[in-house]
């Protein structure tokens, strides 16, 4: 075997031996011996090179052997093409020089700790800062312009939280979704472990530069429809003259979920149970207002928002009305008041009590409150039919519950 290569880092993106082993957390002979016994493929020899792709391959190995894998086993995988995530690597690295800390805080005019604390709301954490990428460099020159153009610090630090927390779901949902209609497919063909290699960093060469064309249209057409309704929105509450404390919004907030979810995964399995919850939540995109959207799921369970109680109201009624024989019936609850608005979610007690109104529901029921009714009262089509006052957990006062309909012609 030829000698292992320990020289300064290339501008090419080559690494050193001591570098691969740091970034892999072990010493540089448990490195070398991983390459004795064929674990790491991407390490070129000869030429003796250290590339992305190897230090890609020795952290991987790195952590199977932390969970307990043996040497033997790691390397059947290897054989498989189970761990063809190397040549990915190469593609997504950020080649050049690396840069300190307070070097990026010289270049960028931001302290270290605001560094830090920017990076850690992306949610990356500190790791990484010990070896600042030009790539990295430039994305705190980005922060520093839009902090120094007037852009409020606390402000700033949310919308990253929300770019972290979105891009992350993204890359989560491109890794496995590849490796299950791609990867997972290659191996159970019995290709060589080779070719898996070479089709997995071929489709990652094809496929992902259109990510980022989707995502910034994406962002301009939801950025022109919340534009819109946030005009509307600061008028109407002109014209109620509203006063809202600091970082506070008045919405209609709509709780549904699925009655009868956890009994049909044990009854027809968790595969029928995830389709429902599939065709459920399709049902529930397609058909909302223009001006509310899904906050977030959870399970069968989705929050959704919009600055109208009588349009959310009138949606709810007619999912109810809309869902197919032999399916769940959905169960809804709504509430109307003021939210905190914090990195991209509604919280606080009125979010609580729509929580809580959805659990006082039947299935292919719609629960609504006395501020939902006030508003929506007027709406053609609609009817409110009283229950009564019913204590909801954790609220000391009752609270006033109607079940909204469609009014009889």
């Amino acid at each position: 075997m030829a000698a292992l290569a320990d020289e300064p880092a290339g501008e090419t993106g080559e690494l050193t031996l001591a570098q691969v082993a740091a970034r892999a957390g072990v010493s540089q002979g448990t490195v070398k011996r991983w390459v004795g016994k064929g674990l790491i493929p991407g390490y070129e020899a000869p030429p003796s090179r250290w590339t992305p792709a190897a230090a890609a391959y020795a952290r991987v190995v790195a952590r199977l052997r932390a969970r307990g894998h043996t040497l033997a086993q790691i390397k059947q995988a290897s054989d498989n093409g189970q761990l063809a995530v190397g040549p990915l690597e190469s593609l997504l690295s950020s080649p050049g020089p690396r840069h300190s800390l307070e070097e990026a805080s010289r270049a960028s005019g931001l302290a270290t700790e605001l560094i830090e604390r920017i990076h850690t709301a992306m949610g990356l954490g500190a790791q990484g800062l010990d070896a600042i990428s030009d790539e990295d460099l430039q994305t705190f020159k980005y922060a520093a312009a839009v902090l120094d153009a007037g852009f409020p610090l606390p402000a700033f630090l949310q919308l990253m939280r929300v770019y972290g927390q979105v891009i992350a779901q993204i890359a989560d949902a491109e890794v496995r979704l590849i490796h299950l209609y791609v990867h997972e497919p290659l191996m159970r063909r019995d290709v060589p472990s080779v070719e898996i290699t070479d089709e997995m960093e071929g489709l990652a060469r094809e496929v992902l530069p259109f990510a980022a064309p989707f995502m910034n249209y994406l962002h301009g057409r939801f950025l022109t429809q919340f534009v819109e309704q946030d005009m509307i929105g600061h008028m109407e509450a002109d014209l109620a003259e509203e006063t809202l404390a600091e970082g506070r919004l008045r919405v209609a907030v709509a709780f549904a979920d699925l009655a009868g979810y956890a009994r049909l995964t044990v009854e027809r399995g968790d595969e029928v149970a995830v389709g429902t919850v599939e065709r459920f939540v399709e049902a529930v995109e397609q058909t909302l207002p223009v001006d509310a959207r899904v906050i977030k799921m959870l399970g069968d369970e989705v929050m959704v928002v919009g600055p109208d109680p009588a349009a959310l109201t009138g949606w709810a009624v007619d999912l109810q009305l809309s869902i197919a024989p032999g399916e769940p019936p959905p169960r809804i609850g709504i509430h109307y008041g003021e939210a905190l608005y914090r990195d991209g979610d509604y919280y606080g007690r009125e979010v609580n009590q729509a929580a809580r109104v959805v659990a006082r529901a039947g299935g292919g029921e719609v629960l609504v409150t006395r501020p939902v009714v006030d508003m929506a009262a007027g709406v053609d089509g609609l009817e409110f039919n009283r229950i009564g006052e019913v204590r909801l957990k954790g609220f000391a006062e009752p609270t006033e519950l109607f079940i909204a309909a469609a009014r009889e012609q």
